[in-house]
């Protein structure tokens, strides 16, 4: 790892990152389940106070954590960097209330968050979202003349919501900052129970009580769905206003209405989609501002678009090191790989690009730490070089390895894997050089 513009105590922090991932956090995603949500795995990074670090730590903190997983168990890194994202709105909007109930068990790693944010019609073009936050006065007067309906009733809760081998129960609702029980054992005892009754009632519509909705709609490709024990949710409560009439609403996962199912994955991780039915929220559940969610998406995804480039750098360094090592020992044509001119300059193409993204994932970071004005374009510009260069390094080093990378378990065969899904998730490539373009553009006609 580069010295330029770290501290000889940044770069020992690495080195134990690196350490620790191999030693403690490895072990453990090898007996996770793949495809599903590796619990332990997160409660030992939060023991370890990694995943607390999320919310006291700037960018290129993040950036360094996320890079030195990367490089030793990629499990781990994404594991981490799922609480980070699905949280982080809760951390930077949210209220006391929702701040004191969730984040502690987020950083001890008792509670799995997810960011819920792509529709099967709404991935690249995130304004397009269709999840539609129906007022529930509208949502009665369908139903029922004012003066005559009856109190609404809840739907009721799906017992098993999904895959979810622990769902955390949440028969409170209401901004309680007090942690709710042991999911485990609350979870056994909700199911035995059912619903409560008075879940249902609170959420009538009062004509002067607080602004209450419905969810009703898809999501699709959500890290840690379907077996989070919260979403930061983002729904439409404005039709027509594109990204100005979005609104985030924190959600717990045994919301009555609320379902979702694993998908198969070529890489496979957490990954689910959402069903909402009439899924009841309050105001007390907004993240931010009503019709304001947009901005809370955006300002996640700044800040973390940097740290998924270091996530492309730590496995491209991976690879890099392991091609060294290969070509280093194997012979051939009366030599070493490495003898090969067209080898070592692959090698040394390899490096460059890692470095390039490196230090650009850096830059990023550091001027977001900073309140830079040109953050979304720097962010852009990490994500995309760092991705696409990850994405070239893999490739070269299973094609100097040979048809030994191609073996199911070798460390390559994994990267491969891995590294295809960072160009797309977060904003594609295509978008981050139109995000670079309308910035370069902006400043252009700025002058």
């Amino acid at each position: 790892m580069t010295a330029f513009s770290l501290e000889p105590a940044q770069l020992a922090w690495c080195a134990e990152l690196r350490a620790l991932a191999a030693e403690r956090l490895h072990p453990l995603a090898d007996k996770g389940e793949p495809g599903h949500v590796n619990r332990a795995l997160v409660a030992e990074l939060g023991s370890l106070g990694l995943l607390g670090r999320l919310f006291t730590s700037g960018a290129l903190d993040l950036c360094l954590m996320r890079e030195s997983l990367a490089y030793a168990c990629t499990e781990a890194e994404t594991a981490l960097a799922l609480q980070g994202l699905g949280a982080h709105p809760v951390h930077a909007y949210g209220t006391e209330a929702q701040r004191a109930r969730w984040l502690p068990r987020v950083t001890a790693g008792t509670a799995i968050a997810a960011f819920a944010l792509s529709e099967p019609g709404a991935g690249s073009d995130a304004a397009a979202l269709e999840l539609r936050a129906e007022a529930e006065a509208a949502a009665q007067d369908d139903r029922a003349p004012a003066a005559t309906a009856p109190a609404a009733t809840a739907p009721t809760a799906d017992p098993v919501l999904a895959a979810d081998p622990a769902p955390t129960a949440d028969p409170a609702r209401a901004a309680d900052p007090a942690p709710p029980a042991d999911p485990a054992s609350t979870a056994a005892t909700a199911s035995a129970a059912g619903p409560a009754p008075a879940a249902a009632t609170t959420l009538t519509t009062a004509p002067d009580g607080p602004a209450r909705w419905r969810l009703t709609g898809e999501k699709c490709w959500i890290s840690n769905a379907p077996e989070a024990d919260f979403y930061t949710v983002f729904a439409r409560t404005a039709p027509g206003a594109g990204a100005h009439g979005v609104t985030a609403f924190l959600v717990p996962a045994d919301r009555p209405g609320l379902t979702g199912r694993g998908l198969d994955m070529l890489s496979p991780h957490p990954i689910g989609a959402l069903d909402f039915d009439a899924v009841p929220v309050t105001a007390g559940d907004v993240l931010g501002e009503v019709d304001r969610g947009f901005r809370v998406a955006m300002g996640t995804l700044n800040l973390f678009r940097p740290s998924v480039g270091a996530f492309a750098v730590g496995m491209a360094q991976a690879a890099l090191d392991a091609t060294l090592a290969h070509t280093a020992g194997r012979d051939a044509f009366g030599g070493k790989l490495r003898d090969l001119q067209a080898v070592s300059h692959q090698v040394a193409e390899m490096a460059l690009r890692t470095e390039a993204a490196r230090l650009m994932v850096h830059a990023a970071a550091s001027a977001y730490d900073a309140d830079a004005p040109d953050v979304p374009r720097r962010s852009a510009m990490a994500k995309l070089l760092a991705t696409e260069t990850a994405q070239y390094v893999v490739d070269t080093a299973v094609q100097l390895h040979g048809a030994r990378a191609l073996q199911r378990g070798h460390l390559l065969e994994h990267l491969y894997r891995e590294v295809r899904a960072p160009r797309i998730y977060e904003g594609a490539s295509e978008v981050q050089r139109g995000i670079i373009a309308k910035e370069l553009y902006a400043r252009q006609e700025a002058r």
